[in-house]
């Protein structure tokens, strides 16, 4: 081989995170930081904005050191939304029996508002979604869940950006957005998969006070 040619074995040097700026080391911990407690980063918060944009504008360091723990990065534009997904069942938010009950009449009102209904949004009050569990979903396990334990699976849902939550009082009256998100952490494809899973829920099928925990696609 002539000294002209190029050799096969030669490779071009990779960036390293090690050369980064301490200002982008700070950006990149903050937003790996967000990713692990939160699931997310929401650019539609005033507070997450400008960590948004510096995660989508360097995407690629990110995606490198959320591999290094366990996770994959999805950026969806349309919604402003940089998403964490566990690559391993260690790294799954683990749900309680109520907060997946909750959880799934959430995804249900999304769905209806989506796919039923053709809407861009999917709203309705707290009133509302107990109203869904106790008349058309699970009206046997609806009275399982206290108003102060719902208060605290909401709040849960909304830290993850599954919902943003505006609470008023009475809380009954508190309104709930449910976002896109949360087709991806429960990732049904049809509603008869929701049903399969809602199903499990049933008297006949679970004793109710039992405190099972359920996988979603979502890190804590």
């Amino acid at each position: 081989m002539s000294p002209e040619e190029p050799s096969a074995f030669l490779i071009e040097p990779a960036s390293s995170l090690l050369s980064l700026s301490e200002t982008d080391r700070d950006r990149l911990a903050e937003a790996l930081q967000e990713l692990l407690a939160s699931g997310s980063i929401n650019g539609l918060e005033a507070s997450r904005s400008a960590l948004y944009h510096w995660a989508r504008q360097h995407d690629d360091w990110l995606r490198e050191m959320a591999a290094l723990n366990g996770l994959e990065v999805a950026v969806h534009h349309e919604e402003r939304l940089i998403q964490a997904v566990p690559r391993s069942a260690a790294l799954r938010l683990r749900l309680t029996q109520d907060a997946t009950l909750v959880w799934l009449a959430l995804w249900f009102a999304g769905d209806v508002r989506w796919r039923d209904e053709g809407a861009d949004q999917a709203f309705l009050s707290v009133m509302e979604l107990t109203d869904l569990l106790r008349d058309q979903l699970l009206p046997d396990a609806a009275g399982w869940v206290s108003k102060g334990r719902l208060r605290e699976i909401l709040r849960q849902a909304s830290r993850l950006n599954l919902i943003r939550l505006t609470l008023a009082d009475p809380f009954e009256e508190s309104g709930i957005e449910v976002l896109p998100a949360i087709r991806r952490v429960l990732p049904f494809r049809e509603l008869a998969a929701w049903q399969e899973m809602a199903a499990r829920f049933q008297p006949d099928a679970q004793d109710l006070e039992e405190a099972e925990e359920v996988d979603a696609d979502d890190p804590s």
